[in-house]
C-alpha cells in the first residue's frame, strides 16, 4: 500500500501532460502511485499514458470508455486508488519539487489528518508565478490538527480537490465522489471540510497551477455555468442529511451567494440571452436557501440581494454606474497628478535659486529602498564623525521602518525630497538620484556603486543586450557626468569604474564601507542575530545568496536547497537570500529560512557560518569575516556569454568551486568547505580585493570629502593584524593565513581620465 495515490485526470492536455506526469514521478518521495485517467481524449493523452505506464510501475493506467468529465474521471481513479492519501492533480498542472515530502512530513507531525490543506501558485506562459492571495491563511502555527470550526476562515481557500490531500478511508467511509457536470468541486470540498474531524494545513506552495491562455473550460462560453445551481444543491442537501453541520448555513450562503454573482458578472461564461435567465434562478436559490448571520460588507450584501431580487436591469444599471465612476475617478486622479508634478517642478525651480545648506546630506541606496549597503555605512560615517552634517535618507514608504533615529526620513517625489536633492550639499547614492536633478555648483555627490564587480557593468554591457536590457548609455554618462567621487574596495575597481563610467571625478580607493562592520561585530552581535533569524543553536547556518540571470526571462531557482539539506543533514540550515531586482525566496520551508526580506545583508553574513554563492558581488564582502565560501558555478558558460565577467571565478575562487549540486554536497559532507585548501584560496582572494577594509572606509571617505583631511587619513591595518568577529559554530575554527605584505596607507587619490 502506498503513502499517496496522485490521480491525473486527463482530457485534451496532451501538450501539458507529460510535465505534469513527471512532476509526480520525479518526487523526492518515491511511496506513491500514479492513476493516471484518459477521459476518452480525442488526442494523444491515453498513448502519452500508456508509454509512461511503461516505463514506470508506478504509473496506472485507466481508459474510460467514453467521455464522462472531469468529475467522473476522478472517481475512476477513487475507485483504483490503494495509497492512504488521496491527492488530485490535473493533467495541465504540476506538483512543485519535493511537494509529496513536504506533505508526508506534515502529515506525520499532525499525527494523520483526514484532510491536509496545502498551497499553490499559479503560473503564466510568461514564466511569472504567483502564490495565492490568501496564504496567509494556511499557517501552521497553532494547535494542529483541528476541525474546521476552530479555523472557519479555510472557506476563503481556493474551493478546489487539488489543493487537498484526503485520507482515503475518511472519504471511502464518508462515500465522496465527485458529480458530473462544471464546477464539480463545489460539492466535494465544502462536504469534505465540514465532515472531516481533524485537518491540518501546509504553508507551502505544492502545486503549480497553470493559467492557460486558451482552452480552460471555467472560460468557456457555455449553458453548462447553470450546472452551479445543481451543485449547491448537492452541498446543501449534505447539510441537510446531517444536523451537526447546519451551523454551516449562514458561511455556505455567503459563499454560494458570491460564487453565483462572479458567473454572472464574467463576461466571458454565460451565452448570450441567458443572463436574465441565470439571474431568475439565482434569485431562486438565494431564496430558497437563505440564511442570515453570515457577516458581510456593504457592497457584498447590495449584490446579494440584486440577485435575490432578480432585478436584472438594475443589477445592469448599476454596474455600468460603477464603470463610469471608476472611469471618471481615474480621470480626475491623472488629472490631480499632472497638476502636483506641475507644482513640484515649480517648487524645485525655486528651490534651486536658494543656497545650499553646507550642513545638510541626502543619502539613497538601490532605487529609494531601505537604509543599507554602502551609503547607509557612510551616512552612518556621517553621523559619528560629522556631526555638524544632518543626514536624510530616501526610501519608500514599505522602507521607512529601515531608517535609524536620528535621521530625516524622507519619500521620493515629495516637495520634501525636491527640496533637500536642490539645497543639500552632500549627495550620496549607490545608483543614481532623479534623472531630473540639477547638479549645483558646490553640490558634491558620492557615488558609492555596490560592490566590487565580476560581471560587466557600464559601458562594457553595450554589447550585452540581454544584460544591458533597456539602458539608455547617452542618459547613463550624463548621470555619470554629475558624479564627484566614486567608491573603490581594491585596485580591480578602481581600474574597471573608470574605463566602464568614463567621467571628470575623483576615485577614492579607500576600502568598502559596507564591510566595515565585520570588523567590528562582537561575539554577543553573532549570537543575538543568529536567535533573531530563528538558527537552532548550534547549527550551521549556510548563507545562499545567487546572482540575478541576465540569460533568463524568469529566476528560477538554480538549486534544490532542500535536497542539499537532506543530504547534508538535520545540522544544517540554509539562510536563503533572493537578489534584490526580483526579490523571492530561491528556497522555501523547513530548514530553508527566507531572508530576502531582510534589511541587511551584512548582518546576514555576521550570522552565518558559510557563504555559499555563485556569481554574487557578496563574495567579495564575506571573504572579510574569513568565513568558509563555496562557489557554484554549474551555469557558468551561459552566464559569461549573457553578462561578459573580468575575471575567471573558476581559476581564481574565494574557495572550494562545484560545477554540479552534487559536487557541492559532496564539498560540505567531506569537510572540504573549510578545509586547508580552502582557506588558502580565501586568503589569496582577501590579498587581491580586501587590501583596505580594516573596518575604517567609511570614515576615511568622510574625513576626505567632509572634513577636507585626505592628508591625515588612519592608515590601514594589514591583513594579519585583522581580527573579523569569529562563526558561531565551534567546529568553524579559523586557519591563520599565510603572511603577506600590505601597504602601510591607503593607496593615493587618483583622477579619472
Amino acid at each position: 500500500m502506498p503513502r499517496f495515490s496522485v490521480i491525473v485526470p486527463a482530457y485534451e492536455v496532451q501538450a501539458y501532460l507529460p510535465e505534469c506526469l513527471d512532476s509526480v514521478l520525479s518526487q523526492s518521495y518515491p511511496d506513491l502511485e500514479l492513476i493516471a485517467v484518459d477521459d476518452r481524449s480525442p488526442d494523444a493523452c491515453g498513448a502519452v499514458i500508456d508509454e509512461y505506464a511503461a516505463r514506470d510501475a508506478r504509473v496506472r493506467a485507466v481508459h474510460l470508455p467514453e467521455n464522462q468529465g472531469l468529475g467522473r474521471a476522478r472517481n475512476a481513479g477513487l475507485e483504483q486508488a490503494r495509497g492512504d492519501y488521496v491527492v488530485f492533480l490535473d493533467g495541465d498542472d504540476t506538483l512543485t519539487p519535493d511537494a509529496l515530502r513536504a506533505l508526508a512530513d506534515r502529515i506525520k507531525a499532525t499525527g494523520e489528518p483526514d484532510v491536509l490543506v496545502y498551497d499553490y501558485a499559479r503560473t503564466y506562459w510568461t514564466g511569472e508565478a504567483v502564490r495565492n492571495k490568501v496564504a496567509g491563511l494556511l499557517t501552521e502555527q497553532g494547535p494542529a490538527p483541528f476541525r474546521l470550526e476552530d479555523r472557519p476562515e479555510l472557506l476563503k481557500v481556493l474551493m478546489v480537490a487539488w489543493n487537498k490531500a484526503c485520507r482515503r478511508e475518511f472519504v471511502e467511509r464518508e462515500g465522496f465522489r465527485f458529480p458530473p457536470g462544471y464546477y464539480e468541486d463545489t460539492p466535494w470540498t465544502f462536504p469534505v471540510l465540514m465532515t472531516a474531524g481533524s485537518i491540518a494545513t501546509l504553508d507551502r506552495v505544492c502545486v503549480h497551477y497553470r493559467q492557460r491562455r486558451q482552452g480552460n473550460i471555467l472560460r468557456t462560453t457555455s449553458r453548462r455555468h447553470f450546472d452551479v445551481f445543481e451543485q449547491y444543491d448537492r452541498v446543501f442537501a449534505h447539510v441537510e442529511e446531517r444536523p451537526e453541520l447546519a451551523r454551516w448555513r449562514p458561511e455556505l450562503f455567503r459563499r454560494m451567494a458570491d460564487h453565483l454573482v462572479t458567473v454572472y458578472t464574467r463576461r466571458d461564461r454565460l451565452p448570450r440571452g441567458t443572463r436574465a435567465e441565470f439571474l431568475r434562478t439565482a434569485r431562486a436559490h438565494l431564496r430558497r436557501y437563505h440564511a442570515p448571520g453570515a457577516p458581510a460588507p456593504l457592497r457584498v450584501r447590495l449584490r446579494h440581494t440584486l440577485v435575490r431580487l432578480g432585478l436584472h436591469r438594475t443589477y445592469g444599471a448599476l454596474q455600468s454606474t460603477a464603470s463610469a465612476v471608476r472611469r471618471t475617478r481615474k480621470a480626475a486622479a491623472k488629472s490631480a497628478r499632472a497638476v502636483r508634478a506641475a507644482v513640484l517642478r515649480l517648487h524645485y525651480r525655486i528651490q534651486l535659486r536658494l543656497p545650499l545648506r553646507a550642513d545638510r546630506a541626502v543619502f539613497a541606496a538601490h532605487g529609494d529602498r531601505g537604509h543599507g549597503c554602502n551609503p547607509g555605512a557612510l551616512e552612518a560615517a556621517f553621523r559619528t564623525h560629522a556631526p555638524h552634517v544632518r543626514t536624510a535618507w530616501v526610501a519608500r514608504s514599505e522602507h521607512q521602518h529601515t531608517v535609524p533615529p536620528g535621521t530625516r526620513r524622507l519619500r521620493p517625489g515629495t516637495a520634501a525630497y525636491w527640496t533637500a536633492l536642490a539645497r543639500s550639499k552632500y549627495l550620496v547614492n549607490n545608483a543614481n538620484f532623479d534623472r531630473r536633478l540639477v547638479k549645483r555648483r558646490g553640490q558634491v555627490f558620492v557615488q558609492t556603486r555596490q560592490g566590487t564587480p565580476l560581471g560587466h557593468m557600464g559601458l562594457d554591457l553595450q554589447e550585452r543586450p540581454a544584460a544591458a536590457r533597456d539602458t539608455d548609455f547617452e542618459e547613463f554618462l550624463e548621470g555619470v557626468d554629475k558624479w564627484d567621487y566614486v567608491l573603490s574596495a581594491n585596485r580591480h575597481s578602481t581600474l574597471t569604474w573608470e574605463r566602464v563610467h568614463p567621467g571628470r571625478y575623483t576615485t577614492l580607493e579607500y576600502g568598502c564601507p559596507r564591510s566595515d562592520v565585520f570588523q567590528r561585530a562582537t561575539s554577543a552581535d553573532v549570537t543575538r542575530l543568529r536567535e533573531s533569524l530563528g538558527i537552532p543553536q548550534g547549527a550551521v547556518a549556510i548563507l545562499y545568496a545567487p546572482a540575478h540571470r541576465d540569460y533568463r526571462r524568469t529566476q528560477r531557482p538554480v538549486l534544490d536547497l532542500e535536497r542539499i539539506l537532506r543530504r547534508l543533514g538535520p545540522r544544517h540550515v540554509i539562510l536563503a537570500r533572493g537578489h534584490g531586482r526580483h526579490g523571492g525566496p530561491p528556497g522555501e520551508g523547513g530548514r530553508v529560512i527566507d531572508v530576502s526580506g531582510h534589511p541587511s545583508v551584512e548582518q546576514l553574513c555576521v550570522a552565518s557560518d558559510a557563504l555559499l554563492t555563485d556569481y554574487s558581488s557578496i563574495m567579495f564582502d564575506y571573504a572579510n569575516l574569513d568565513r568558509p565560501i563555496v562557489v557554484h558555478t554549474g551555469d557558468w558558460e551561459a552566464y559569461d556569454a549573457a553578462r561578459g565577467t573580468y575575471f575567471d571565478l573558476r581559476a581564481f575562487p574565494p574557495g572550494a568551486v562545484a560545477r554540479t549540486e552534487d559536487e557541492l554536497i559532496d564539498i560540505f559532507t567531506t569537510g572540504h568547505w573549510r578545509g586547508s585548501r580552502s582557506t588558502q584560496l580565501r586568503a589569496a582572494f582577501r590579498e587581491r580585493f580586501c587590501p583596505h577594509d580594516d573596518g575604517r572606509a567609511a570614515e576615511r571617505v568622510v574625513r576626505h570629502v567632509v572634513l577636507g583631511e585626505p592628508a591625515g587619513l588612519p592608515k590601514v591595518v594589514p591583513l594579519e593584524q585583522r581580527n573579523p568577529v569569529p562563526s558561531a559554530v565551534s567546529v568553524l575554527t579559523r586557519s591563520p593565513l599565510a603572511t603577506v605584505p600590505q601597504p602601510s596607507g591607503p593607496r593615493p587619490v587618483t583622477e579619472s581620465r
